[in-house]
């Protein structure tokens, strides 16, 4: 199988990236490597996760409190989005097209 991340995707990270990189020097890029960890953690467990939102399956972080929303398409698995679990789940529907 083979990871996309979608654009979508790339600008949540690299949001949150911006965000934790505000709050302390150094912790965006533990925020990017932890992240990135987490999705190439899917490469072996792609398809276990719960699902959500218009057949979504989450992927929840090992040390952040963010959720990786992705499908599984054609042997490829595609993430859609990199979420702050504190939001609104009505504001992440939204982004997922629901």
């Amino acid at each position: 199988m083979k990871i996309r991340i979608l654009e979508s995707a790339k600008k949540d990270l690299k949001d949150g990236f911006k965000f934790y990189e505000t709050k302390e020097t150094g912790l965006g890029f533990y925020f990017l490597e932890t992240l990135y960890s987490d999705i190439d953690s899917l490469l072996l467990f792609a398809g276990i996760h719960s699902i959500h939102f218009q057949n979504y399956h989450r992927l929840l972080s090992k040390r952040f409190p963010f959720a990786v929303y992705y499908r599984i398409i054609s042997k490829e698995i595609r993430i859609s989005a990199v979420v702050d679990c504190r939001r609104n789940p009505a504001w992440i529907r939204k982004k997922l097209g629901g």
